[in-house]
């Protein structure tokens, strides 16, 4: 299976990503766009998180509770993106044509690949090890990693999200990493020209 931009982890900053790539569906530079994710969730932080100091979200609301609710939004507001379930990465390798992604089932290519898994010093994704060096912003007894980046971009076509791309572990800090990467993606397509969507209720 092929596509223009693929999302490892369905976490804040890989579901963060695949809405705001998502929305931009009616943009010309943007429609014919293939986008997927691959929703490997089992060691996700948000799993135990609890959040009463999020804006926007009422307090209260656990992790797992958003995890769902996430995916349900990516499903009913942008259908035409691909949620992958059940499979585990295992190497990204560069090819003249962008990045194959390995997974424990199957291979998928993809022209951009955006890695938004966590922080693990147990990451062993075959292909980015090189990248690999500790985190600069979480406390070093926790042993946590990031990959080598210069504003989310560790290749040419190879971005990092989330806590992975060096931001400390909170939520709002890694949505809006994904954020920032989806909207970098939307203006390589847009020919370098800075493009970002925004909804807007309709006027009276």
């Amino acid at each position: 299976m092929d596509f223009d931009v693929l999302i490892i982890g369905g976490g804040a900053a890989g579901m963060s990503c695949a809405l705001v790539l998502g929305s931009a569906q009616s943009k010309a530079f943007a429609a014919d766009k293939k986008i997927g994710i691959i929703m490997h969730q089992r060691s996700s932080a948000l799993e135990r998180a609890l959040f009463n100091n999020v804006l926007g979200l009422d307090p209260g609301t656990t992790g797992k509770e958003l995890l769902e609710s996430g995916r349900d939004q990516l499903k009913t507001c942008y259908p035409h993106v691909v949620q992958i379930d059940k499979e585990k990465v295992n190497a990204v390798v560069k090819t003249e044509a962008g990045y194959q992604v390995r997974t424990n089932k199957t291979n998928y290519s993809s022209k951009i690949v955006v890695v938004a898994v966590g922080p693990s010093n147990l990451f062993n994704i075959e292909g980015l090890m090189e990248f690999v060096e500790p985190h600069p912003n979480l406390p070093a007894a926790k042993q946590r990693i990031q990959l080598k980046n210069v504003n989310h971009l560790v290749i040419e076509n190879l971005y990092v999200a989330g806590v992975l791309a060096g931001w400390r572990s909170q939520f709002a800090m890694a949505a809006g990493s994904g954020a920032h990467v989806a909207t970098d993606i939307l203006t390589l397509w847009n020919d370098g020209t800075t493009a970002m969507v925004h909804d807007s209720v309709p006027k009276e």
